[in-house]
């Protein structure tokens, strides 16, 4: 009886150590974004044309231009950033698919460009995995930690991380598509009458991504030749597509509400995001 009770002492002991462990992280964690989201926001700068033009689609490809036409109204104001949440699962299995829920809030910031996005991967009931993923003021970051507390990756900087980061921003940019406008740095170029290639620059990151439209002349998928892939620690140069679907109406635009990311490895194609927006904010340009 006596062990009894105290088997049910270092039970309960370690289920209050959990919590507050939980409760700590979870602080911390929510500190640690607030500071990601104020190193963006200082480096913001506004944009130099507020409203859409259909005449600055003059000379892009065909694609492009039905893409724009389909999406945007004449007079549409420029976003300046956006709060997205999504839920969805997560390939968390490097050689085997292990498929995790997760829950996100991402908040982007057009110009100058950026992104934090803060995710919970639930590993076990009770044991969540938060991530930053971002790009932030020119740095790459890459931070999935235990709790909030033990870090399994940390991965920061202005090379190979900080351009990965800077091609999601770029990809995911169907989701604030003024952002992909000529005004607003992109440039176009012709592959074919379903795909071009559109290039962008921030600092001295220089980014080509190649965009296949639908017969609807929405964006279906984004392409790019070598992304930075994480595999044991190490950043390794991969191919990379994002996939995007169920087109909703949204403060006027039209924008996919659900995807799916792959790296497409010697193997084969391996998915390892597959979410959908349940909230989408919008802050436009005065």
């Amino acid at each position: 009886m006596v062990g009894f009770k105290w088997a049910l002492l270092v039970f309960a002991l370690i289920g209050l150590v959990f919590v507050l462990l939980s409760v700590f992280g979870a602080a911390r964690w929510s500190r640690a974004t607030e500071a990601l989201h104020a190193r963006m926001d200082a480096a913001r700068s506004p944009p130099a044309v507020t409203r859409y033009d259909p005449r600055e689609l003059e000379g892009l490809p065909a694609p492009a231009q039905r893409y724009f036409r389909h999406v945007l109204t004449e007079g549409q104001p420029m976003i300046a950033a956006v709060t997205v949440q999504h839920e969805g699962s997560f390939n968390t299995g490097e050689q085997q698919d292990q498929w995790r829920p997760f829950t996100s809030r991402q908040r982007v910031v057009t110009r100058r460009p950026g992104f934090v996005w803060d995710g919970k991967v639930q590993m076990l009931p009770g044991l969540p995995v938060r991530v930053h993923d971002a790009y932030v003021a020119g740095e790459g970051i890459l931070h999935p930690a235990i709790l909030g507390l033990f870090t399994l990756v940390d991965l920061r900087g202005t090379g190979e991380v900080a351009e990965g980061e800077l091609m999601r921003w770029f990809a995911e940019a169907v989701w604030y598509p003024t952002a992909l406008l000529p005004s607003q740095g992109v440039r176009w170029q012709a592959v074919d009458d379903r795909s071009a290639v559109a290039s962008f620059t921030d600092g001295a990151v220089h980014l080509r991504i190649t965009f296949r439209f639908g017969a609807d002349g929405m964006v279906e998928a984004a392409h790019v030749a070598a992304r930075g892939r994480t595999v044991q620690g190490r950043v390794v140069p991969t191919p990379w597509e994002g996939v995007f679907t169920n087109v909703q109406l949204q403060e006027g635009m039209r924008v996919p509400m659900s995807g799916e990311v792959a790296w497409l490895t010697p193997e084969g194609r391996r998915p390892y995001w597959r979410g959908t927006i349940t909230s989408l904010r919008y802050e436009f340009a005065p």
